[in-house]
């Protein structure tokens, strides 16, 4: 199953790279349509509760006027145990479902913001007789919107509204996959395989796939636990110009996005950075210097460490000499966490809830080197620092850095390697306190494409 995704994935992106880049052409611009939109909506919820009530016949689903009254009620309302891959991936991706009916039947951002949360709240309060649970409803909203206008974008640069044949077939179906709602769309507008001169180049959009090796090690106070090899595929998307002043958010995006044959899901990282608004503080020379404030997805899950949240971060992002053979650039910026789900060695119930969840501060830094397009450096960082809303009473310090180097053969093909490690310190009461360290370290050959 995992080697047909990785196949799937490899397929994806290599009809990505045939597109033909105009400049003078724009997002097409699509009719809105409120009922179809609304009608989508209540299909996304209607489709999986009745699965659950006639298929699986599942107790939650058997609603009630009492259930629906009780969940209204927030006395009531209660932090579920769901699992950590269902919480943090399961719910964002139902939201970004929600954001999508919206989305893709001609609505902007901001309109289509509101189908995620009230499609979050309906599901919480008339679909299930489990408790309205605050966490779900965070996670399907925020997480939501966020992958909700990703995979909205992507989808839109995969078709080629020019291409003919099969290609232009594959492209319709690998667009569908990456958001249903936009190819179900597009079969209902009748876009679906239609020629015409429309063809989404407003943005450009660069892919790179790394496959090779990588190693995680546990570091504690007691142990100190040497992990194995195992292969893995990493995708890195960026979506726009970063360093280019905009009002409509997502006009920037980077996506990246890590499978490995070591753990028990299938992506084991998913993080999504959107700009929501970029503007500009000063142009100096052949430097330029822009504040943004971006909205944040993260989903780390591999067989040593796990981290989920959703936050939003303000940067000042510089780009010093753009026009120079030595470029480089550097971020740095601060943030708040709205809700992040982390690894709790002493917590463990329910369907398998093994993590607390907290609200915090973030900073953030990064930079990237390159020596005219033939070695490139990339430095990473982030650090959080969360209080425990719901689970063991604690508070945690989590930082995040990485470290990679690039060698460019030839302008698609690259050698990639890089060290770096998750730290995790855990401040209890009642319990021992965690200090836990996880370096990694990867090797990959690359393909931009």
């Amino acid at each position: 199953m995992q080697q047909r995704f990785c196949i799937t994935l490899l397929l994806l992106f290599t009809f990505l790279s045939g597109w033909t880049q105009t400049p003078n052409d724009s997002v097409f611009v699509q009719k809105k349509r409120f009922g179809r939109a609304a009608a989508e909506l209540f299909v996304v919820q209607l489709l999986p509760w009745s699965y659950d009530k006639f298929i699986t016949k599942a107790d939650w689903a058997k609603l009630s006027i009492k259930s629906i009254g009780s969940n209204l009620n927030p006395k009531n309302w209660e932090w579920d145990d769901n699992s950590f891959k269902t919480n943090q991936f399961g719910h964002p991706y139902h939201g970004n479902l929600y954001y999508s009916t919206f989305r893709t039947n001609g609505y902007s951002f901001w309109q289509s913001a509101p189908a995620a949360v009230s499609g979050s709240f309906i599901w919480e309060v008339a679909a299930e007789t489990n408790k309205f649970a605050p966490n779900d409803f965070i996670n399907t909203s925020l997480g939501g919107i966020a992958l909700g206008e990703m995979t909205y974008r992507l989808s839109r640069k995969i078709v080629n509204n020019r291409s003919r044949g099969a290609k232009r077939q594959a492209q319709e179906v690998f667009g569908l996959i990456v958001s249903p709602l936009n190819g179900v769309n597009r079969i209902l507008n009748g876009e679906w395989g239609k020629v015409h001169g429309m063809v989404d180049t407003a943005q450009k959009l660069t892919a790179y796939i790394n496959i090779g090796s990588r190693h995680f090690n546990i570091k504690t106070y007691q142990q100190n636990l040497r992990g194995r090899e195992e292969i893995y595929l990493r995708l890195r998307l960026i979506y726009g110009e970063k360093f280019e002043e905009s009002e409509t958010p997502f006009e920037h995006f980077s996506t990246v996005m890590e499978l490995g044959n070591g753990d028990s899901t299938y992506i084991n990282n998913l993080q999504v950075s959107g700009a929501l608004k970029t503007w500009p503080m000063q142009s100096a020379g052949d430097g330029r210097h822009l504040y943004t404030v971006t909205m944040n997805y993260d989903f780390i899950k591999n067989n040593a460490f796990q981290y989920g949240g959703q936050s939003f971060t303000f940067k000042l992002m510089s780009n010093w000499n753009e026009h120079s053979k030595i470029k480089f650039t550097s971020e740095i910026g601060s943030g708040i966490v709205a809700l992040g789900a982390v690894q709790d060695k002493y917590l463990y119930y329910g369907e398998g809830r093994n993590y607390d969840y907290g609200v915090g501060i973030m900073m953030t830094a990064g930079g990237t080197i390159n020596f005219n397009n033939l070695l490139e450096a990339e430095f990473n960082y982030k650090g959080s620092r969360f209080e425990t809303v719901n689970g063991n009473p604690s508070s945690y310090i989590l930082n995040t850095l990485a470290a990679d180097v690039r060698g460019f053969l030839g302008k698609r093909f690259s050698l990639a390697a890089g060290v770096g490690q998750y730290t995790l310190n855990g401040f209890f009461k009642g319990f021992d306190n965690v200090a836990e360290v996880y370096p990694f370290a990867r090797f990959s050959l690359g393909y931009k494409l």
